[in-house]
């Protein structure tokens, strides 16, 4: 995983819960890194797991609902971030199918060995979009945390339904994205 992704994961937890949490997710975890991330750097996917799993440890908050707040988060970043990817964008729906062919095919311009997860769409009718989320890491709840920071930054009332078709593994996972008006 890019490091932007677990430099903006430490900032979370020391913005929502404190440095000390932060500082003893970190000191708990067996991380290769040590805790130590640069935002062009990769590390291993695993190393977010263990943190996630020593913050849900230290703050009796379960493993999805950190992940998703994280996604929800990360989106705002990314679209402070990368505003090119917004250009001419009106909608959640048009910003989501753009995901794999778009977003992901110019990250690994940038970072030819990123490892991203692959999303299938159906285009249901004008008001329902389904989504197919597939990767090894298991972070289905991040990317509905993601898919919600997207529908807040569009200012959308979208119901999101989510279906783990891999027994709660999180690496298969469809979402029925329905607008509500």
């Amino acid at each position: 995983m890019k490091g932007v992704v677990f430099t903006e994961f430490l900032e979370m937890v020391e913005d929502s819960f404190s440095l000390e949490i932060a500082d003893e997710m970190i000191s708990s975890s067996n991380l290769e890194s040590n805790g130590v991330y640069t935002t062009v750097g990769t590390y291993d996917h695993m190393e977010m797991v263990e943190m996630v799993t020593q913050l849900s440890k230290l703050t009796g908050i379960g493993i999805p609902s950190l992940l998703q707040a994280y996604g929800e988060l990360l989106f705002t970043k990314f679209a402070q971030g990368y505003g090119v990817f917004f250009e001419n964008v009106g909608s959640s729906f048009e910003m989501l199918k753009q995901v794999d062919n778009y977003i992901h095919i110019e990250v690994k311009k940038l970072y030819p060995e990123a490892e991203l997860p692959k999303f299938d769409y159906e285009e249901i009718s004008e008001n329902q979009l389904l989504m197919k989320y597939t990767s090894p890491r298991g972070f289905g709840a991040f990317a509905k945390g993601l898919i919600i920071g997207c529908t807040t930054h569009f200012e959308e009332d979208i119901d999101i339904e989510m279906t783990d078709l891999s027994d709660g593994a999180g690496k298969e996972v469809h979402f029925l994205l329905t607008k509500k008006n």
